[in-house]
């Protein structure tokens, strides 16, 4: 087709797309297409402001390497992240979920840990944290054997990939729950950080007046034959982000109850005050278990 106008640039593209063989990569480019230019029309896109996002992108790719990666933090600090977790969770958006974000830092390989077992692994100050869960399915009967990865910043807020004073997977632990569906561990209590700033998003951040700040947050990655596997973040309620968590992460069913105690601890007299329990029950739905990759190496 040639262009005569611009009203002649979208049908001519969209017809392209419908040739797409795959049904549901020609339903998405056609869509993609029809926002995108639509988009385009109502912004009234000048050239130099086209040619800024085409840098942009380009920057976004460069800044991504094996300890970062921008487009997730940028797909996150758009809310896409969440808004695709919800869509595709909880009966297709129609529910309440435990679905959340995987965040950058998940690993494999993390170490097996007994229940009741630590996954403090180097000196690591801070309160301890108890958590006692439960892993059951739609129907409340109790899933037995499932695998359950556990990973969190420390108390300073850093993961151990990015505090060379940590051991090597601390505050990561591989359990299986019992025939009660339970699995239990010792750590310490999690901090709230910022998310990085030195690129792309950063200066997004700053021209919107906002801060990169994360709520606290505990990271479960749940993996059983014949469930979806339940991916959750459980938020410290008191922390003082939730309401304006920057990668919009916060639902209100993984908003955990992180119980502060001053006592000692019964069937421990060494935990020192204060210390924090957590209970929490996961619910997985049907579907295929299967694990994401990780966003980095």
């Amino acid at each position: 087709m040639i262009i005569e106008r611009h009203d002649d640039v979208t049908p001519a593209v969209l017809a392209v797309m419908r040739q797409t063989s795959d049904p549901r990569l020609r339903e998405i480019m056609t869509s993609l297409v029809s926002h995108l230019h639509a988009f385009v029309r109502d912004v009234r896109l000048t050239e130099e402001e086209f040619q800024s996002a085409a840098a942009i992108l380009n920057e976004m790719g460069q800044a991504t390497t094996d300890t970062h990666n921008e487009a997730v933090l940028m797909a996150g600090s758009l809310g896409v992240s969440t808004l695709v977790c919800l869509l595709n969770n909880g009966d297709h958006g129609a529910t309440e979920t435990q679905q959340n974000l995987l965040g950058p830092f998940w690993r494999m390989h993390s170490p097996p840990t007994a229940n009741g077992g630590s996954i403090v692994r180097s000196p690591t100050p801070g309160p301890a944290l108890f958590v006692n869960a439960r892993v059951r399915d739609a129907n409340g009967a109790s899933v037995a054997g499932a695998e359950v990865d556990v990973w969190h910043s420390s108390p300073v807020g850093l993961y151990e990939q990015q505090d060379a004073g940590q051991a090597e997977m601390n505050l990561r632990g591989k359990l299986i729950t019992d025939e009660e569906g339970r699995f239990w561990f010792r750590t310490v209590k999690m901090a709230g950080y910022p998310i990085p700033t030195d690129t792309v998003v950063g200066r997004l951040l700053e021209a919107q007046h906002r801060h990169p700040f994360r709520p606290a947050h505990l990271h479960v990655l749940i993996l059983k034959e014949g469930f979806k596997t339940r991916i959750s973040q459980v938020y410290v309620d008191d922390d003082p982000h939730l309401d304006t968590d920057v990668q919009f992460g916060v639902t209100r069913a993984l908003i955990g109850d992180f119980q502060r105690h001053d006592e000692p601890r019964p069937d421990d007299p060494g935990v020192q005050a204060p210390w924090y329990s957590l209970d929490y029950v996961f619910t997985l739905e049907p579907g295929v278990a299967r694990l994401p990759r990780p966003p980095i190496k």
